[in-house]
């Protein structure tokens, strides 16, 4: 299924059906005087936050919709029938804005969260709320208002509680495969990841959180270099980020990357985007611990990570060295976020 996470759609409100005029034309009834219904109210577009969606792919397709129209009234004091709501399912972690001001409506982040998207027009009144002493066959109805027509732009940005970072191929999906049952694409060239990927990590006594593996980043992401910024909104409601550096293999091509240079890249790119996002608590881990050369080079990084005041860990994910006390230390990260007051 393709990942689509941010799509347009032009809703519309029914409109209100029109009240009418009529008189009662009965026998034995010689005064029968106004008995026009009023006209039903149209029906509203309401999107629905759903937890079985993971994607805004059904929106992308489908952009345009409608509310019922309300019926028009009848004689007899017969009212119109309202007419139907139009209920659009969307993933949860949906943000709602205006397309034309980009002011934000609303943020379903919550199962069943509703959010009333365009509102059906009231139904227009029949002349037998007209009459009065000095006019008791009125001749006078209204008409249904139009429903409420707007263009949104829908915004998908993932619920997790832990962001995976980090460069292109320094083993996220690795890792995220070992942790969890998520089946990323794993391949040795950069950029396999074109999406991000939900894993729920299950600890002891119950506990889990989810991991969002986010496409990697690399320098000039914010001017559309590699994946760009797309995907970094899926890591604004994060609760802690898990960044893995590497040691790249290949030195003396002169193109080699350095480990704590990729760190300093990655937050700076995290604080073009969004400042908030680069003063989220991090875990930043030293991945490929099964490699010789990365295991020798441990030491003397940790301890050049230790002059700037980042604590740097090592991990394996194919053979699990360092495994469990990374997702400890996440964990305890996310118990101190979940119990600050909402």
């Amino acid at each position: 299924m393709q990942f689509i996470d941010e799509v347009k759609i032009h809703v519309h409100g029914g409109d209100g059906g029109n009240g009418v005029v009529a008189f009662r034309r009965e026998k034995f009834v010689p005064r029968g005087g106004p008995s026009g219904g009023d006209g039903g109210h149209g029906g509203s577009v309401i999107l629905v936050a759903d937890t079985q969606l993971g994607t805004l792919l059904d929106l992308r397709y489908q952009q345009h919709y409608l509310g019922k129209r309300g019926e028009h009234g009848q004689g007899r004091d017969r009212y119109g029938k309202g007419g139907e709501d139009s209920l659009v399912r969307v993933p949860v972690g949906t943000l709602i804005r205006d397309a034309a001001t980009g002011e934000i409506l609303a943020d379903l982040v919550t199962a069943g969260d509703r959010f009333v998207a365009g509102k059906g027009g009231k139904g227009g009144r029949g002349n037998i709320h007209f009459a009065t002493s000095t006019n008791q066959a009125p001749r006078t109805a209204e008409d249904g208002e139009p429903g409420e027509e707007r263009t949104l732009r829908l915004e998908l940005k993932l619920l997790a509680d832990v962001g995976l970072l980090g460069f292109p191929n320094v083993g996220k999906s690795t890792f995220i495969a070992r942790v969890s049952r998520a089946r990323p694409k794993i391949a040795d060239y950069p950029f396999t990841t074109l999406i991000p990927n939900l894993g729920v990590v299950g600890l002891s006594d119950e506990r889990s959180f989810v991991l969002a593996d986010i496409p990697g980043l690399i320098e000039g992401a914010a001017e559309g270099h590699g994946l760009g910024h797309r995907f970094l909104r899926h890591v604004e409601r994060t609760s802690v980020l898990l960044h893995l550096v590497e040691l790249p293999m290949g030195a003396g091509d002169g193109n080699e990357r350095e480990p704590l240079h990729d760190f300093d890249i990655i937050n700076r790119e995290l604080a073009r985007y969004d400042p908030a996002l680069a003063t989220r608590p991090q875990v930043v881990a030293l991945s490929k611990l099964d490699l010789t050369e990365t295991r020798e080079a441990y030491p003397a990084l940790r301890a050049a990570f230790a002059k700037r005041g980042v604590e740097l860990h090592a991990l394996s994910a194919v053979t699990g060295e360092g495994m469990p006390e990374i997702l400890e230390r996440l964990w305890a990260q996310i118990a101190t976020a979940r119990a600050r007051p909402a």
